[in-house]
């Protein structure tokens, strides 16, 4: 999935948590989806548990599975001492096999556009509603990448986020080099952590390499035709309107009846 001569964002859990443990645009959502969901609930891609936890946390009935292992491993940290640790596993999401049928399958923050191939969406998207049960649905969040997207030249640095270590109280800040094919709709990136000193210079660097694929709403509708899911919707964002911009984000329902 990602670049085998570098590292990848993900070897380095306790960083990405600095920058991303705080996220909650989408939490509200996914507490909706699993308290409605009449049945257990199963994340793919749930990293350290940034939206695993909060479900939990919230008394859903949830399991997780990623395929970095030092994230998985972070999250047992974070979750063992509640009882939760063997709540997730490393697992691959193109061809991943439990023993429970789900009622809600999720893959939120653009967790399925690590499947960079056609061949690999549909064998994650065939694991994902075989683990659905009767009726059950799985749920997918996108971003939706429009016109300016790919016009945005490649090869700048750009600076993603930043948050403040509160260890050392220096700002660690995630820089991204992309590198993008519009034809083959996928980004490559250079990712660089930075750990900013008070004088503004670079007191630490962590180096790494990851790529996303992007799909479309007609394309996403013929894969999940492929993968026999019986019906699907697909929203413009996490209100339920309808997909109209493409400055939306894409919300994709779809049912295993």
């Amino acid at each position: 999935m990602t670049h085998k001569q570098q590292p990848s964002p993900y070897d380095a859990p306790e960083i990405y948590d600095l920058l991303f443990e705080s996220f909650d645009f989408d939490l509200p959502f996914w507490l909706k989806v699993a308290s409605e969901a009449d049945g257990p609930v199963l994340e793919a891609g749930c990293g350290t548990g940034r939206v695993l936890l909060r479900l939990l946390e919230a008394g859903a009935d949830a399991d997780g599975f990623d395929l970095s292992g030092p994230m998985i491993e972070r999250f047992w940290a974070k979750a063992g001492g509640r009882g939760w640790r063997k709540r997730a596993i490393v697992a691959d999401m193109r061809e991943f096999s439990l023993p429970r049928r789900y009622a809600r399958m999720i893959c939120a923050f653009n967790g399925f556009a690590h499947c960079e191939t056609t061949e690999d969406q549909i064998r994650a998207l065939r694991c994902f509603r075989e683990h659905l049960a009767p009726g059950g649905a799985l749920v997918l969040h996108m971003s939706y990448p429009g016109p300016k997207y790919w016009t945005e030249p490649d090869g700048v640095p750009t600076l993603e986020i930043e948050a403040r270590n509160p260890l050392t109280g220096r700002m660690i800040q995630m820089w991204d080099t992309r590198t993008k094919d519009p034809v083959a709709q996928l980004q490559r990136s250079e990712v660089e952590i930075r750990e900013v000193d008070e004088s503004g210079r670079t007191a630490a660097s962590h180096r790494s390499a990851t790529s996303q694929r992007w799909v479309y709403r007609f394309e996403l509708e013929l894969l999940f035709r492929v993968a026999a899911f019986s019906r699907w919707t697909i929203w413009g964002g996490f209100e339920g309107k309808p997909l109209a911009d493409s400055q939306d984000q894409m919300i994709a329902w779809a049912w295993r009846d």
